[in-house]
């Protein structure tokens, strides 16, 4: 099994925590030391790791973002597909579109508190397809 793609609802914009699908792809995988690497198939959403406790860690994050780069700029050439767009490919440009987190003792190295998270730019995103490879 060292190729699967799992599928992510993302009804709307915003973080979306996965973890536990790709600690079952892992647990699956048998492989006790290794790398487990996730891509996201679309350009208008992201990948990250953060905090999974506090949800206003995620409002927080959603907020700033929202912030930097806004909808309706005057710069924007690419506003055929709606006016969260641009900002949606601006957004996964500034995050990441692959991860790479390690495997130690067959599970996820992450964190305590660590989360990994789709990341929604548009606001009606729905499935998000998320290819993830795990290897020795």
């Amino acid at each position: 099994m060292p190729v699967t793609t799992i599928t992510i609802k993302a009804p709307n914009q915003g973080l979306f925590e996965f973890t536990h699908q790709v600690a079952d792809v892992v647990r699956k995988s048998q492989i006790q030391e290794g790398l487990c690497t996730l891509f996201v198939r679309h350009t208008s959403a992201s990948l990250l790791i953060q905090e999974n406790a506090d949800p206003s860690a995620k409002r927080d994050l959603e907020n700033w973002l929202n912030r930097l780069v806004p909808e309706h700029d005057s710069l924007y050439t690419h506003i055929s597909e709606g006016a969260d767009d641009m900002p949606g490919h601006i957004k996964a440009t500034l995050t990441a579109t692959s991860l790479s987190i390690p495997i130690l003792n067959g599970q996820l190295a992450l964190g305590t508190w660590q989360g990994i998270f789709l990341w929604e730019h548009r606001y009606h995103g729905g499935s998000r397809s998320i290819v993830i490879h795990v290897g020795e």
